[in-house]
């Protein structure tokens, strides 16, 4: 059995949505002064990888909180787009054809475009990583999947127009997604895998930080 870590650092001042407020990571107590060492984090819960819930885009839509902590947890099928994809790229019914022989209902979906390799505060990790469309999200909700994940900072596109049809596509339809997965390229060799991103138990929130994993037979 091999684990894999499938998400990445949060860190003061790591990469964001470029609207959102700046990390802020500080010590509120250290070794040194009170005897013992505590942090202090200022973050939006929608930052390094995390989930989005369907309250993220509707009113009456499923809190964080308020998902079932199995549906975060299941059997994940890896998509690996890396090789032949291209900066904001859509990634629609043609590029998940070839997968669709494997994906079964419940199962957890991990999109892989490279893009988690060039996280970095710059416009090509910002503005130009491939993205899912609405087609390809209706595609995987009419195969009853319950969670998507992509390693770019959406799974929608940055471009006007692009964000929003995947979302509600998924959201719309009680299925999580996970942004900003991480893919190490040895976790690239499984074309399944059993996944947890388990959320913190934020009341109320549409989001949260995960810290996503993946476990292999080897």
């Amino acid at each position: 059995m091999k684990i894999f870590d499938l998400s990445q650092p949060i860190f003061n001042a790591c990469p964001g949505w470029p609207s959102y407020e700046i990390t802020d990571i500080t010590y509120e107590t250290t070794l040194g002064n009170e005897g013992y060492t505590s942090e202090r984090i200022n973050i939006n819960s929608h930052t390094g990888t995390h989930l989005d819930a369907p309250f993220h885009f509707y009113v009456d839509g499923q809190t964080i909180d308020e998902i079932p902590i199995d549906k975060f947890i299941g059997r994940g099928v890896v998509v690996d787009l890396s090789k032949d994809i291209k900066p904001c790229q859509p990634i629609g019914p043609k590029e998940l054809d070839p997968f669709l022989g494997i994906i079964q209902a419940d199962d957890i979906i991990l999109i892989n475009t490279g893009w988690c390799k060039k996280r970095s505060v710059g416009p090509v990790y910002y503005h130009e990583w491939p993205y899912l469309t609405g087609e390809g999200g209706e595609l995987l909700k009419d195969r009853r999947v319950k969670g998507v994940g992509i390693d770019g900072l959406s799974l929608g596109g940055w471009a006007e127009g692009t964000g929003r049809p995947v979302h509600e596509a998924l959201l719309g339809n009680g299925i999580w997604i996970a942004e900003e997965m991480f893919f190490p390229d040895e976790f690239l060799a499984y074309s399944t895998c059993t996944v947890s991103a388990v959320p913190l138990r934020l009341q109320g929130f549409g989001g949260s930080p995960t810290r996503a994993y993946a476990v292999v037979e080897d």
